[in-house]
């Protein structure tokens, strides 16, 4: 994406930093910073001008204004997840200074270190899913890892489950689900024809499927339709998949996942679209020109925390 000029090599994160801080984001002003340790509260997004390094393999960016960018997790251990997302799961891991970032095909996780209030369960986004070769290679890695195996706690007992695998017949393929730490409940989904070892698949919202569904479509340009026998719309690199629910679900702000994150490509004119339909943002678009990034964040009708950015995927 075309950007004004600025200094090369930036990450944004929400988590704790000290000597590395140059500056963070409050109200839309830069403010200077002093060499000492802090506590950011996630609505702050830290920025940091660091040596360039190429993040976020969001190629699909060429392929529409608004493609799938990161999770953003609130984690009780960096350590136990990077443990999970990189020993275990083969995850890319990238230090920039003070911070550690994991990156797969079509997704970047960043993590930020504060107790969690939940987990991904009775949350607006229920689970988040890769794809992968072979689920049941999946399956042994994360059993060795020491992870547990959830597949038939979470279906339905008319669905038959053989050692942690699902057959979906209507997809035609296999699945099998696990818990992260902090209780983040991660899918996987076969997918031989792939030759990456994992790639980013969907995210799973529990709601009113409809109205989801419908917002997802007017407000980011999603293509409707079905992933098997779920309701369902896609943009690039990732689907959108919906299902009932039949409690209320909490938003996903503080949790374990907090926050969802879409790469937009004219993210003022976007924004400005947005607010022409009625949509609040809990932060407006805020250039910096300097970091050669914009930011927005918004809460969905039903609860999810989503930043929107522009330029993350130039890195």
């Amino acid at each position: 994406m075309s950007k004004a000029a600025g200094p090369p090599g930036l990450v944004i994160v929400g988590c704790k930093s000290r000597d590395l801080i140059r500056f963070h984001m409050l109200g839309g002003r830069e403010i200077p910073m002093m060499r000492t340790a802090i506590l950011i509260p996630m609505s702050v997004m830290l920025v940091f001008v660091l040596a360039p390094v190429a993040l976020a393999q969001l190629a699909t960016a060429s392929q529409g204004q608004v493609v799938y960018g990161h999770h953003h997790l609130t984690v009780t251990s960096v350590d136990e997840h990077k443990r999970f997302w990189v020993d275990t799961l083969g995850g890319e891991l990238i230090t920039v200074g003070n911070l550690e970032i994991v990156k797969f095909p079509r997704v970047l996780v960043f993590m930020r270190e504060s107790k969690p209030t939940g987990g991904t369960k009775g949350t607006t986004v229920n689970h988040i899913g890769f794809s992968v070769p072979s689920t049941r290679l999946m399956v042994e890695k994360v059993r060795g890892g020491g992870y547990p195996i959830v597949t038939r706690e979470e279906l339905p007992s008319t669905l038959s489950v053989e050692d942690g695998l699902a057959y979906i017949a209507d997809q035609d393929t296999y699945i099998a689900y696990t818990m992260a730490p902090d209780d983040v409940k991660v899918e996987f989904v076969e997918n031989q024809a792939q030759t990456q070892e994992m790639a980013l698949h969907h995210i799973h919202f529990a709601g009113p499927v409809d109205e989801m569904k419908a917002w997802y479509v007017k407000t980011f340009d999603a293509v409707p339709g079905m992933r098997g026998s779920f309701e369902a719309a896609d943009l690039p690199g990732v689907n959108l998949t919906y299902s009932p629910s039949t409690e209320d679900q909490a938003g996903t702000r503080g949790r374990s996942l907090d926050h969802i994150g879409f790469e937009v490509e004219n993210l003022k004119a976007f924004c400005a679209r947005l607010e022409e339909q009625g949509i609040t943002f809990d932060r407006p678009y805020t250039e910096v020109a300097r970091l050669n990034l914009a930011i927005a964040f918004l809460t969905d009708p039903f609860g999810t925390y989503i930043e929107l950015t522009e330029g993350l995927d130039d890195y």
